[in-house]
């Protein structure tokens, strides 16, 4: 009857063949070696994976013998054991490797389940050898220390982005006033000067003078033809038309001069107020005449096929073609809004002048989580605001309410952000294959600094590297380390505690015991480091 052994730990074990008893192969079971690849265990995507290599001399294995090994993995609160490899000699009748008496060399991969306490453990390998129903337990040898568990210090919190707020420093505005032309007339009539629209713009231009917070950059004066009637005369009659209304404009603004230069140019042919005034008009015919301009270029076929359309072309003459004999005076201002300041003095004084803009800009300028969730969640639901719904969601993510989180997120579009967004509840959760899901569907860079982070927890510590390339910080610098390269996790500036930690395994594997105690000492500031770097064999040969 075959019997468990226990555990396979990097070291060595043997049996003895040309020894006539079991016992007697014990006692020679220093004479097999044994070898581990690697030589200090690693954990990687949740595992323990080594190779065992166990080499017995020649006149050792007893022909008639059966031996049973079991690779056992010790650690602090218990013990994790494989099924055995069962060898027999050459003279067994039976199914398992042959090891012939003169000698030969078995390779085993042993594979064991991370659980936490393995990162203090050993590999050993437990054997028992059977021959003529007498049995014996063999010395049970260590084969390798372990566990490294540094990939487990990859931070999961995840990278999301903000929506950009939207606000504006500098708001641009128009103000805008119109003299009205009497058909193939470049005159401008007393009545027009007098009109309602230059009233409304010379008011216009005294409130831009009164307000500190309007600056006039610039003014245009455009002067245009209908789009009836030959090309070349149009523009000539544009051209006098502009000339008339700068004097006009001058005429208008002598009590309230203008500040800044003031452009004056000409338009042979409106066709695009046309096309604004019949798109706004009621003409029974709208459609069918919005659809020639998009038809035809040439402006003379355009008007002759507008003109074949004789009903409709009567109505176009009495409602629309007199209103694009004109000349447009355009004051261009800019506004300056609320600065940064006056934002965070308003929160505290007259929150409800702000805007969504103006509050979720508010709430990228404080610094506690809570007050930005405040603000996000004030833009989001008096104004029914998509990004800042997004931004709440991501503040709330910042701060483990993925729950709050997850109601936000219900609010907003399924864009790449949110995707992302998702997979980074997921990844907080543990929930891997849904992260992945959710970053692939995102497809950003930062979804993909993510997908780095899933590489990292499943053991494929290049394809992060990939993934990183040219990033800087913390798990990027995690991944060079994991890849052979401590240089970036050594040259990280943050004194926070994480990143101490992660300096001093640096610092380790390039053997400078001060940088390793004088980083353990800032990262010992945290309790669960201090208790962590007590267990870590990255830190064996400086206790």
């Amino acid at each position: 009857m075959k019997k468990a052994i226990r555990f396979m730990y990097a070291a060595v074990l043997g049996l003895a063949v040309s020894c006539s008893s079991p016992e007697k192969m014990a006692e020679k079971s220093e004479n097999v070696t044994v070898k581990c690849n690697p030589a200090v265990l690693e954990v990687r995507g949740g595992e323990i994976n080594a190779t065992v290599a166990v080499t017995y001399p020649e006149d050792y294995f007893h022909p008639k013998a059966i031996l049973e090994v079991t690779p056992v993995i010790v650690y602090e609160g218990g013990e994790q054991a494989m099924e055995p490899f069962i060898f027999q000699g050459e003279n067994v009748k039976d199914n398992y490797e042959v090891i012939p008496s003169d000698g030969a060399t078995v390779t085993k991969k042993v594979k064991f389940t991370y659980v936490p306490g393995m990162e203090k453990s050993y590999l050993e390998l437990r054997g028992t050898v059977s021959y003529k129903a007498k049995y014996a337990d063999l010395p049970t040898k260590k084969v390798a220390d372990g566990a490294n568990t540094t990939y487990m210090l990859v931070c999961q919190k995840g990278k999301l982005d903000l929506k950009a707020d939207g606000y504006q420093e500098i708001i641009k505005e128009t103000a805008e006033g119109q003299i009205l032309y009497n058909i193939n007339s470049a005159e401008v009539r007393n009545s027009q000067i007098t009109s309602k629209s230059i009233k409304n713009f010379q008011a216009a231009l005294e409130e831009i003078k009164a307000n500190e917070r309007k600056t006039l950059v610039a003014t245009d004066i455009v002067a245009y033809a209908s789009p009836d009637g030959k090309e070349d005369k149009n523009a000539k009659l544009s051209d006098k038309r502009s000339s008339t209304a700068h004097k006009a404009f001058n005429n208008v603004t002598k009590k309230n001069k203008v500040e800044g230069p003031v452009n004056v140019t000409s338009v042979a042919e409106d066709w695009e107020g046309f096309q604004e005034l019949v798109s706004a008009s009621d003409l029974e015919d709208r459609d069918l005449i919005i659809r020639v301009l998009s038809m035809y270029s040439d402006p003379a076929v355009r008007e002759q096929e507008i003109r074949n359309m004789s009903a409709v072309y009567t109505s176009l003459a009495k409602e629309v073609l007199p209103e694009l004999r004109r000349a447009r005076f355009i004051a261009n201002v800019e506004y300056q809004n609320f600065s940064n300041e006056e934002i965070l003095q308003l929160v505290e004084e007259n929150i409800d002048v702000l805007d969504a803009t103006a509050l979720m800009r508010a709430a990228s300028l404080v610094q506690e989580n809570e007050q930005k969730a405040e603000l996000y969640k004030k833009a989001a639901e008096k104004f029914d605001c998509k990004p800042a719904y997004y931004n709440l969601a991501v503040t709330y993510i910042k701060m483990d309410k993925l729950g709050k989180a997850k109601s936000a997120l219900d609010k907003c579009d399924h864009d790449a952000d949110w995707n992302n967004a998702m997979g980074v509840i997921a990844l907080r959760e543990g929930e891997y294959a849904q992260a992945e899901r959710c970053f692939t569907a995102a497809g950003t860079e930062t979804a993909k600094e993510n997908m780095a982070v899933l590489d990292v927890l499943n053991g494929n510590y290049k394809a992060a590297a990939e993934k990183l390339a040219g990033k800087e910080g913390y798990n990027a610098a995690l991944v060079a380390l994991l890849n052979g390269n401590p240089a970036p996790a050594a040259a990280l500036k943050c004194n926070c505690p994480q990143v101490a930690y992660l300096r001093a395994v640096a610092a380790a594997r390039q053997g400078n015991a001060t940088a390793v105690i004088t980083n353990l000492d800032e990262a010992k500031k945290c309790d669960k480091l201090a208790e962590k770097a007590l267990k870590d064999i990255e830190f064996v040969q400086f206790r």
